[in-house]
């Protein structure tokens, strides 16, 4: 009887440490996800320091959806890059003069004018995912495809979760780590 006390005992203390171990990845994982974050706003303050002829992250972005998704509309366009659509016709006016981008008024609505990649845009977009794979593949070498599996599912719920509209009255942390 007092060594099935000990084992209850000692598994309650077993279960608070692995609680305590969690609550310590949990957090671990906000600062990570935090450095990411973070990292990401660096790049696109550079962007204020652009030579002439570079692109913008934020054109970068523009470039990839119409690469990824073909001709959209400006307000499409806008959409999916979370971008307010008078951004976007800026962004597309200059992506025009460089060549990278061409719009043409929509047939059946004239309104509408849609933009799509040219030549010289698909080989940007190729050319930058190109420099980038190895980097990739460097970072993600020692991670087996279950981790990089497990990892790329907590991308996906921690985006969904951001997504979402937080509930009145609570703090927003979109940098990761819960307040």
């Amino acid at each position: 009887m007092a060594a099935s006390r000990s084992q209850a005992r000692s598994s309650g203390v077993a279960g608070a440490d692995e609680g305590q171990r969690r609550e310590q990845e949990i957090r671990e994982l906000g600062l990570a996800f935090r450095h990411v974050f973070r990292a990401l706003g660096r790049i696109r303050g550079r962007d204020t320091h652009l030579a002439p002829g570079e692109l913008s992250h934020a054109q970068y972005e523009l470039l990839i959806e119409l690469y990824e998704r073909g001709e959209l509309s400006a307000g499409e366009l806008a959409q999916a890059a979370r971008l307010s659509p008078a951004t976007v016709t800026q962004m597309l006016e200059a992506l025009t003069e460089s060549g990278h981008v061409e719009r043409t008024r929509s047939d059946s609505d004239r309104r509408v004018v849609t933009a799509r990649l040219t030549a010289l845009g698909a080989a940007r977009i190729e050319a930058k995912r190109d420099a980038w794979k190895s980097r990739w593949k460097a970072a993600l070498e020692d991670f087996s495809e279950r981790d990089l599996r497990a990892a790329r599912e907590v991308l996906q719920r921690l985006g969904d979760m951001l997504e979402l509209e937080p509930a009145k009255g609570s703090p927003q942390s979109p940098a990761g780590e819960p307040e």
